[in-house]
Order: C-alpha cells, then sequence, then structure tokens
C-alpha cells in the first residue's frame, strides 16, 4: 500500500513539473544593423519532433508559415509563425500566472490561439484587440511575443482571464526577453532565471553597438553553454561529461527560429504579400539546437524547404530525425538520469570536430547567401 502511494505521489510531482519551457527575444529595428525586427525562440518541449508548414489563406483571413508538432497533421496548434502581411508570433510558458482553478484540462490552447491569430491579425495592436476579444477562459498561460511590418513589437503576459502589454518601443537597449515567467507575475515563481540570465549577457555586448542579428541568436545563444550563476562558460572547459541544468540549449530543446522581418513601413503604407514573401525570413533550425542546420523559409506555397516539412514517417520532418540522431550523441547514455549528461567533446573538442564547430561555419554561409539573395531583390 506504502509503495502504491508513493508511486502515486511521484507521478503526480512529475506530472506538475515544467515539460514546456523556452527561451524568447524581441529584438528592436535599432539593435540591428539591418534594421530589421527580430522575433527569436528556443523552443524545449517533450513534444520532440517538429516541422515546418505552409498554411494557404481562407476567405477573409491569411496565409502562414509554422512551427508545428510533427502529430499535428491537421495544422491546428502553430508555435511559431509568420503570416502573409508580416504579423508574427510566438510564446514561451509562463509558470506565475494563473490566478483560477481552471483545470488542467482546459489549458494548454497556446497553439490553438497562435494558429487563429496568425489568420486574422496584421499588426500589435490587432493582437491586443484579438485577445480582448476571445472568449474566456483562454486556456493559457503564458508569454505571447509579436512583432509587425511597422517595427512594432510587445509581449504579452497573458493568463485565462487577462493580459498585461510589455512594448518593444519602452524596453532598454531595444530588447526584450523572456522565458518561463511573467515580470507581471507573482514574485519569485516561476522557472527560467538563469537562461534569462545567461541570454542578456550574451545579448549585452552585441546590444551596445546595435549588432544583434539572426544569427548571433542561432548561432551564439542558442549554442552556448554559459550559464550565468557559475560565471562559466562549459564549452571552454575541461570537462567532457557536463550536467544538463540551465543552459539555453537543453535535452528537452528542439528548434531554434528567429524571424526577421522587414524595415519598419510609414504608418499609411499597407504590407502587401509579394513584400512580405520577398523580405521576411524564418531563419529555421530544427532540432536540438546545438546540432541543428539553418534553413530559410518564407511565407509562401514554395517557400518551406521539404526537409522540413512533415513528410517523412510518421509526419516527421527529414532534417529533424537527422538532427534528433545527432542529439542522441551528445546524450548517449540510457541508463538512470543519463539524459541529464552531456557528452561535450561532441559538440567541442580540440580537433575541431565537434558538431558546433562544423555546423555553424556552414549556417553562416546560408545566412550570407539568403541574405544576399533577400537583398538582391530590393
Amino acid at each position: 500500500m506504502i509503495k502504491r502511494v508513493f508511486t502515486a505521489v511521484c507521478l503526480m510531482l512529475l506530472s506538475i513539473l515544467p515539460a514546456v519551457c523556452c527561451t524568447s527575444a524581441i529584438i528592436g529595428a535599432k539593435a540591428n544593423p539591418y534594421g530589421r525586427p527580430i522575433l527569436w525562440k528556443h523552443r524545449d518541449t517533450s513534444t520532440i519532433d517538429n516541422k515546418v508548414e505552409y498554411v494557404a489563406s481562407r476567405p477573409g483571413e491569411h496565409s502562414f508559415v509554422a512551427l508545428f508538432n510533427a502529430a499535428d497533421k491537421k495544422l491546428r496548434e502553430a508555435w511559431m509563425g509568420m503570416n502573409d502581411v508580416g504579423f508574427a508570433i510566438m510564446n514561451t510558458a509562463s509558470y506565475n500566472l494563473k490566478d483560477d482553478k481552471v483545470s488542467p484540462k482546459q489549458m494548454d490552447k497556446e497553439g490553438f490561439l497562435m494558429a487563429k491569430a496568425l489568420r486574422q491579425c496584421v499588426t500589435v495592436d490587432d493582437f491586443e484587440e484579438f485577445l480582448k476579444s476571445q472568449p474566456r477562459p483562454l486556456g493559457v498561460e503564458a508569454n505571447f511575443g509579436v512583432i509587425d511590418a511597422y517595427g512594432n513589437g510587445a509581449f504579452f503576459e497573458t493568463n485565462n482571464h487577462s493580459f498585461t502589454r510589455f512594448d518593444l518601443k519602452d524596453a532598454e537597449d531595444h530588447i526584450l526577453v523572456r522565458t518561463n515567467y511573467s515580470k507581471s507575475g507573482r514574485p519569485n515563481e516561476g522557472y527560467g532565471f538563469v537562461r534569462e540570465a545567461n541570454a542578456c549577457h550574451l545579448l549585452a555586448p552585441y546590444a551596445e553597438k546595435g549588432e544583434i542579428t539572426p544569427e548571433l541568436l542561432t548561432e551564439k545563444v542558442s549554442r552556448s553553454f554559459w550559464h550565468d550563476m557559475k560565471q562559466r562558460d562549459y564549452a571552454d572547459g575541461p570537462d567532457r561529461w557536463v550536467i544538463d541544468q540551465d543552459f539555453i540549449p537543453r535535452f528537452k530543446s528542439t528548434a531554434t527560429i528567429a524571424i526577421e522581418g522587414c524595415k519598419p513601413l510609414p504608418a499609411n503604407e499597407t504590407p502587401s504579400k509579394e513584400m512580405v514573401e520577398n523580405e521576411y525570413i524564418m531563419w529555421t533550425g530544427l532540432g536540438y539546437p546545438p546540432c541543428a542546420e539553418i534553413l530559410a523559409v518564407r511565407c509562401a506555397p514554395d517557400g518551406v524547404d521539404p526537409s522540413l516539412k512533415g513528410s517523412g514517417t510518421n509526419s516527421h520532418s527529414t532534417l529533424g530525425d537527422k538532427v534528433k540522431a545527432r542529439r542522441s550523441e551528445v546524450f548517449p547514455i540510457t541508463k538512470g538520469n543519463g539524459d541529464k549528461y552531456i557528452d561535450m567533446t561532441k559538440l567541442y573538442n580540440s580537433e575541431g570536430t565537434g558538431y558546433v564547430q562544423q555546423l555553424v561555419p556552414k549556417n553562416l554561409e546560408v545566412y550570407a547567401k539568403e541574405r544576399a539573395r533577400r537583398d538582391k531583390r530590393q
């Protein structure tokens, strides 16, 4: 009897531990050398298999491209994406906002809400009105980050019945960072405090110079093993086995994506589908970010590389599966708490054959090539 009760308690505790996290940032146009805002999300989730798909417009609505779970065959829950008029959205789970007794069965609706917003919204202000108009309870506890074609950006810290808006224009250094708690929520509750400090530390030198780029976010921040609490970069240390705790990349990290928008439009100009297709790029790395390859995604029927789509077995992305296999090398211990131990030699080593060492130069070539192609259209 005691054993059964103990097991039940353990299962209950496991069920309430956060399985969905993420590290994110909104970067203003003034903090980017190309004068374009950026929406960045480093996704952490127990749903390891992701894909990217284009969703065609329906009458009176917008088309969009977004990150989906592989099992989402009907493409109902978007976890980050951009639409054909330049509205882009992402989220991080929050754990200090919920103030009601809405049951868990009615929660976790963030993906549904974001897919709906991508179909309907044009501006950041539209998203605020959208949130106001939705039936309560919303079924969410999240920080929603959004940008638009006019250079606006904001986080909406949202629970079932209300939200608090934090505008990019009011942010120091034109940067907003969020992890898994909300600034407007209950103090000292939530998760991701060290990850937030990690991100701020890594971005600070570039923010001062207005040099934050998508490649800084996907190639440096999402692949960094800086630990702010310990003031140490574990990628530079002598240890082969490192405990996976409070780094931005985690065992459950499944994507790093930076949506780079257009140079802010004048208030009297309407964003066009052609402009968005040519100007917006969703720089996408599926799978465990330190092992990920970056591909450029555009909001167009042919804007998603086939390797990112759910065309593989069980609707998996073939590139995602490739990166998942690499992650198995980085976390090779399968017994006990093996998934808590990183073999750093698979990522960084003196021979220069680690995955981070090999992939970053190739990814930077992709950035240069795709950026040149975009800028040539101007």
